[in-house]
């Protein structure tokens, strides 16, 4: 195989990904199923179950991972075309070691790619993944002979993973409940409105239909994005609307006005009635508004700050039994309902909450303070960009104090003096010659303030570099 198909920068710290044909070909996929199986055969592991979103080259991609799987000895169960959640669920639920999609998630069309997952959904870490590029790229991957090669069978196990669900839910309280299901053309098509059927929940359809062309908004949901699912919350008079991402492992959720909640929102809203069950731990990564502790903690939650992305949000959620796991970009964990973030689960908890507290969500929203918040990209050059955050976690570990500074990913200082409440956090980004400095503040007063100090505190340590 030439050089320049297995280039380094497809395997990400917690995916790989990248363009069909230009740098991520059938032949890497391939030698990445070789190299995934003789990881897993090291660990004593037998079992993947592998699925795939619905973008074009994705059952070509499928099978050229399960052909190198099987060449490893690695028995396969194919989950085929189908969303995140069924996916994972069947990994779960068969109780197989891994389990590998095949997807871009919020990518524009061209791309694809594959995340690893536990068997219980939990995101490999990004040791694991290194090591999975390091046999790739080391072309150690080992090949059976004819006798041992792996078993393969197909599974649909669709039906039992909208049943489990269902079961979860009681489906006479939804009645008289509507909402707008914006599917963005994604994998959440395939299986949402059967979901929503059967625990009796009214829904309508924006885009149900899989293309893989993603012809009616990008496939990552954002708030510009949304503007057809909010015209037609409003036009149907519904109780909220819910935009899936690519692969259905993300959620945006719009309220009965119109305004789509941040993940800091709608995870609050959750945690409440969660905690109403039991107390616990709430995890929130470090980009998450201080919102999480003022609104929780009164109510009995532990908040615990974790990194920034899906496979922490997971792996610690099942580390900690935690309530909730929040991550900034849309993610969610229940582990009370999955230990993987399927974004299913939420809309059905959104609406399980407007029938027990009688309120519309645009009232729920309301009852919760607002902290305005900004972020700004500075440009810094990859090679410099990292030696400029240990430079400046060392300059403010000194003008803050150690203890008040959280350096677990990126630098956040939480400032709890009454004149000036708010935080700060500056992290270099791992993809991007960026380091972006976000900040909140109790008033748009000190949001500014703090913009201000801390864009001109990192300007300062990039000219020095």
């Amino acid at each position: 195989m030439h050089e320049k198909q297995i280039p380094t920068h497809i395997f990400r710290a917690y995916d790989i990904r990248g363009i069909f044909n230009d740098d991520l070909y059938p032949e890497t996929m391939l030698m990445i199923g070789l190299a995934l199986g003789t990881y897993a055969g090291k660990r004593d592991e037998k079992s993947v179950v592998v699925g795939n979103d619905i973008r074009t080259t994705s059952p070509l991609l499928s099978n050229a991972l399960i052909s190198g799987l099987l060449s490893s000895g690695i028995d396969v169960t194919n989950a085929g075309t189908t969303s995140f959640g069924v996916c994972a669920f069947s990994g779960w639920r068969l109780k197989k070691d891994i389990v590998a999609y095949v997807t871009a998630s919020h990518l524009p069309p061209e791309w694809n790619g594959v995340k690893l997952y536990t068997g219980e959904g939990i995101g490999f870490s990004a040791a694991e993944n290194e090591t999975i590029r390091d046999i790739v790229l080391d072309g150690k991957g080992k090949e059976v002979s004819w006798s041992e090669v792996g078993n393969h069978r197909e599974v649909d196990l669709r039906a039992e993973y909208i049943e489990y669900i269902a079961e979860r839910f009681d489906r006479d309280i939804f009645k008289g409940k509507k909402i707008v299901l914006d599917c963005g053309n994604g994998s959440m098509g395939l299986v949402a409105l059967d979901v929503m059927k059967r625990v009796n929940l009214k829904a309508e359809a924006l885009f149900s239909k899989p293309d893989p062309s993603f012809p009616n908004r990008p496939s990552e949901p954002t708030d510009a994005s949304l503007g057809v699912l909010k015209a037609e919350v409003n036009r149907k008079r519904a109780d909220f609307g819910v935009a899936f991402d690519g692969d259905g492992d993300r959620v945006a959720i719009v309220d009965d006005s119109g305004r789509m909640l941040s993940a800091d929102q709608c995870g609050v809203i959750i945690a409440k009635a969660l905690l109403e069950a039991r107390k616990g731990t709430v995890l929130a990564n470090v980009e998450c508004s201080m919102l999480v502790e003022r609104e929780l903690e009164r109510l009995g939650g532990k908040i615990e700050r974790i990194p920034v992305g899906h496979t922490f949000l997971t792996m610690e959620a099942s580390k900690r039994n935690a309530v909730l796991g929040i991550e900034s970009s849309g993610h969610y964990v229940i582990p009370s309902f999955f230990p993987f973030d399927d974004a299913m689960i939420i809309p059905l908890k959104i609406a399980d909450i407007l029938v027990k507290t009688g309120k519309k969500l645009s009232e729920l929203v309301d009852e919760l303070p607002k902290y305005p918040k900004v972020r700004k990209n500075l440009q810094c050059d990859d090679d410099a960009k990292f030696e400029v955050m240990r430079v400046l976690a060392e300059r403010l570990a000194k003008e803050y104090g150690a203890d008040r500074i959280n350096t677990m990913d990126g630098i956040r200082i939480d400032l709890k003096e009454e004149e000036e409440e708010g935080w700060v956090l500056i992290r270099a980004s791992n993809t991007s010659p960026l380091i972006r400095v976000t900040v909140e503040g109790a008033t748009e007063e000190i949001k500014e303030k703090l913009m201000k100090e801390f864009v001109g505190v990192t300007e300062d340590a990039i000219r020095k570099f």
